[in-house]
C-alpha cells in the first residue's frame, strides 16, 4: 500500500496560501468522538497555523456522519464563510451500513457545495478497523484533519482568486 509508510499531512512541499483573511466552519460527528475530536483538532490548530483567526473559525457538532451534510448547509445558509471542513468517521461494521453512510455522506458534501458554490471538504475517514482511523487521526499516517484544513484553505484561496 502506497500510504504504509508516509504521513499523509506532510504539506512541507507545498505552498500554503495565509488564511488570515478567510472564515471557516468546521462541522464535527459526535459518532466516533476519539477519532473525529482528535481531527478536529487537528484541523482548528492547523487553520491557527496557516494564519487563520481565533474568531473567524465555528466549530459545531453534529449526531453523526450522516449528518455533516446537513451541518454544512445549514451553515452556509445562516453564516458568511468561505470554506467548510466536515469531520467525521465510519468504520466498517459486520453490515452494509458502512456503505450506504459513505456515500451519502460523499455524495451529499458534493452537493452542498455545489448548491453554494463555496468549498466544503470531505474530512471523513471511511476505515476497515479503529486501528486505521487512530492511525490517521494523528497517528502514524498523520491527521486527516490537517490535511482537510489545508484543502479548505487552498480552495477558498483560489474561489477568492477566481472571483476577483
Amino acid at each position: 500500500m502506497a500510504t504504509q509508510l508516509k504521513n499523509l499531512s506532510d504539506f512541507s512541499d507545498t505552498d500554503v496560501p495565509s488564511a488570515a483573511v478567510f472564515r471557516f466552519g468546521i462541522v464535527v460527528a459526535e459518532w466516533n468522538a476519539e477519532i473525529t475530536n482528535a481531527l478536529s483538532q487537528g484541523a482548528y490548530e492547523s487553520l491557527l497555523e496557516h494564519g487563520a483567526l481565533p474568531d473567524n473559525i465555528f466549530t459545531y457538532s453534529v449526531p453523526g456522519s450522516f449528518e455533516l451534510t446537513s451541518g454544512a448547509d445549514i451553515l452556509l445558509k445562516n453564516t458568511k464563510l468561505d470554506a467548510v471542513i466536515c469531520l467525521g468517521c465510519v468504520i466498517q461494521g459486520e453490515t452494509r451500513h458502512f456503505d450506504f453512510i459513505c456515500n451519502a455522506v460523499a455524495n451529499g458534501i458534493t452537493n452542498v457545495a455545489v448548491k453554494y458554490s463555496k468549498p466544503v471538504i470531505f474530512g471523513v475517514l471511511t476505515t476497515d478497523n479503529q486501528q486505521q482511523a487512530i492511525d490517521r487521526a494523528g497517528g502514524k499516517h498523520g491527521n486527516k484533519g490537517v490535511e482537510a484544513a489545508v484543502t479548505a484553505i487552498k480552495m477558498a484561496a483560489l474561489a477568492e482568486t477566481l472571483n476577483n
